[in-house]
């Protein structure tokens, strides 16, 4: 049985993400108390007619949420099989959201109503699950189709192989990619951008592919990142990782990173069963 549990922040997606799971076989339960999902693992695990289960645990639970750490280290002790998925959002994100939507924030009533002050408190109340979880989606950039993609490419898979590589091309200008396990900067690298004749097409189009691939700087570095994540991927399904994020950043993510994340990324593909690769800021002017 897959057992997971989903967290994260007020407003983030955790209801789409559970529909998600929903439409690809899960059992999905909504706002469970953490005291009670040792009890509920107890009884899907009883039932040998359930294969994959998500629970959503968060700050609704008002102070029962506390207890959140003190179960997640009782299924630790006890050997219980689980994965911890939480769900982020960028601050300034999650206040546009409560504005649109004019429902009020889970702790608003006790931070006077200021959104910001709420959702602040709360990120806080949860970095220790944060710190605990085998996933992390941020929602910051995501549209819902995009949201609902992602999890199904995360999870239509259980077993031997579950583990996953996430190779995702992404632009600094606008902010780190937080989720990466493993960054690179290709900012080094000529500039596609320059040229007229490249600069409004992207990294998945050929002429743009060849300007960026076809130095033997790029060439070294793609070998050696390519060397160096054979390497590392072996031992990381070894100690138990059930996914990898790798980002590969540019200035604008259109162009240098595009090209050389799918470049690693079909490599990848050689020796590993899931690979995704995501394009960030590939559509971005």
């Amino acid at each position: 049985m897959d057992f997971l549990i989903i967290t994260g922040l007020s407003g983030a997606g955790k209801s789409r993400v559970i529909d998600s799971l929903e439409d690809i076989g899960y059992f999905c339960v909504d706002n469970v108390p953490p005291m009670l999902i040792g009890k509920f693992h107890e009884l899907c695990v009883a039932n040998n007619g359930i294969d994959n289960v998500a629970v959503v645990t968060d700050i609704r639970g008002g102070d029962m949420f506390a207890s959140l750490a003190d179960e997640i280290k009782k299924f630790k002790a006890q050997k219980k099989k689980f994965r911890l998925l939480y769900v982020d959002c960028a601050t300034e994100t999650l206040i546009n959201r409560y504005k649109e939507t004019r429902r009020k924030h889970p702790l608003a009533d006790k931070y006077n109503r200021s959104i910001n002050d709420a959702v602040e408190a709360e990120r806080v109340l949860l970095q220790p699950a944060r710190g605990e979880a085998d996933y992390i989606i941020d929602t910051t950039q995501l549209s819902s189709s995009e949201l609902k993609k992602k999890v199904e490419e995360m999870f239509s898979y259980t077993g031997s192989s579950s583990f996953m590589v996430n190779v995702v091309s992404f632009g600094f200008k606008y902010g780190s990619h937080h989720e990466s396990d493993l960054m690179f900067d290709v900012r080094c690298f000529p500039n596609p951008y320059y040229s007229e004749v490249l600069r409004e097409l992207t990294g998945l189009d050929e002429a743009v592919r060849d300007f960026v691939l076809d130095n033997s700087q790029v060439e070294g570095f793609i070998e050696k990142l390519n060397d160096m994540l054979d390497y590392l991927i072996p031992l990381y399904i070894t100690e138990g990782k059930t996914r990898l994020v790798v980002g590969i950043g540019c200035t604008g993510g259109r162009h240098r990173s595009v090209a050389i994340a799918e470049s690693v990324g079909q490599h990848l593909r050689e020796n590993v069963k899931r690979v995704i690769i995501t394009h960030r800021d590939k559509d971005r002017r």
